[in-house]
């Protein structure tokens, strides 16, 4: 029965899938495709790029600066004797070459600033990938869910339809009633509805998760994946502990302090004024002179006050940022923990359960082509199975979801 359900399957929702090359994937596959393909990753991974040229900004030095003036002499009355406008004795020259100074270690604060925001710019693009990840694998788990479900509609369609055309042959030989009848075939309609919807929601998620792999060929999902291939045997301590060293949100914010702290040095050293030094050239109606420039601010009213104040402000708020992530990542770790717990158990009862919803089933349907129950009976025990089926779906659907809840609250699901 389960080998003729799968060709039927494979044959209405598969086969439209598999007109070219198809693409099988696990769960960790479809990670690792939305890790190298997702279309939202690559433009966030350019982030890093930016902030790394910051870097090269900050360690290059003030240009040297060079100046020109020009005075001519304009009263041809005063030029020099048998002489022109464009005569050294009618003009005077100044040039003038000079290059700014950073003092008090501000070159060496903007590159460790600069250094400071690749490595936030690196930990945020982390915690997006987190993101990513989280969501094509939630979404692989949809197709997966949406797949279970098109086959138990399928299985269960298949077993009224067969009981259908016995109802057929019963009628004609007058066993059973038209209402009888009437029932059996009013129950099929109502599966062949659900099979035509389920399988328009299956092929929406399909294509949804082929958006967030990045996937150009045909695409399915591999539904006997176990999914939950690491046991959470930590205790609950140690993954809040775990999640501290391992979120890249956490990271991100610790290294958020750090950089704010690289600032309040770079802002004091701006508060030092930068020199400006050089050499003057200064042919003076053909009298060369020569000289030395130098020219530094005066902090008398503003020494960079307010950006050194700023600075100290984003520490402190970076900061309560970290200490208000780390009470979020305890709660978060704690509640889906226990989540984890109670559905694990729950797939455990429901794995018992279905035994006997299968033999219920076999039992009552015997009896009745027996002749031996009534057909409400029946209907009654093919509700039962199908529900129990389904509600058995759910519970491994809440479980392996509160499964990948825990890989992102943890921030484990970036390693797989």
């Amino acid at each position: 029965m389960r080998y003729a359900i799968f060709l039927i399957f494979s044959c209405t929702v598969g086969l439209p899938l598999i007109s070219g090359a198809q693409t099988t994937l696990t769960l960790p596959g479809a990670l690792h495709a939305a890790r190298n393909n997702n279309p939202f990753l690559k433009p966030a991974s350019l982030n890093t790029a930016i902030a790394q040229s910051d870097v090269v900004t900050a360690r290059l030095r003030p240009n040297p600066v060079l100046n020109n003036q020009t005075l001519h002499l304009t009263d041809a009355r005063q030029w020099a004797p048998d002489s022109r406008f464009y005569n050294g004795k009618n003009n005077q020259y100044w040039w003038q070459l000079t290059k700014q100074f950073q003092l008090a270690g501000q070159r060496k604060y903007k590159q460790q600033y600069a250094a400071g925001n690749v490595t936030v710019a690196e930990k945020a693009y982390a915690d997006t990938e987190r993101g990513v990840l989280t969501e094509t694998g939630n979404k692989w788990l949809d197709v997966w869910y949406n797949k279970v479900n098109l086959e138990l509609i399928t299985e269960a369609k298949q077993n009224v339809d067969s009981l259908v055309k016995t109802q057929e042959i019963r009628l004609k030989n007058q066993v059973i009633s038209s209402s009888e009848l009437a029932r059996t075939q009013l129950l099929l309609e109502q599966y062949q509805i659900e099979y035509q919807n389920a399988a328009q929601r299956y092929r929406n998620e399909l294509q949804n998760l082929k958006l967030l792999t990045g996937q150009t060929d045909s695409l399915t999902i591999d539904d006997q994946d176990p999914v939950t291939s690491l046991e959470m045997t930590q205790q609950l301590d140690s993954l809040v502990s775990l999640s501290m060293a391992k979120r890249p949100d956490v990271q991100q914010a610790q290294a958020t302090i750090t950089t704010a702290k690289s600032n309040i040095s770079l802002q004091r050293s701006l508060a030092i004024p930068s020199p400006e030094l050089g050499f003057i050239w200064n042919p003076q109606n053909t009298v060369p002179y020569f000289g030395i420039f130098a020219t530094i601010e005066l902090p008398f009213f503003s020494r960079n006050q307010g950006e050194i104040k700023k600075s100290k402000i984003l520490l402190q708020q970076s900061e309560q940022s970290l200490s208000a992530l780390q009470q979020q990542v305890n709660t978060e770790v704690q509640s889906t923990w226990h989540t984890y717990q109670v559905n694990q158990e729950t797939v455990e009862k429901y794995k018992n359960i279905l035994p006997k919803a299968e033999n219920i089933l076999q039992s009552v349907r015997y009896a009745y082509t027996k002749g031996g129950t009534t057909i409400i009976d029946f209907l009654d025990a093919q509700r039962t199975w199908f529900d129990t089926q389904k509600m058995y779906y759910d519970a491994l659907y809440n479980y392996r979801k509160s499964y990948l809840q825990l890989l992102q609250v943890t921030g484990l699901i970036n390693q797989l």
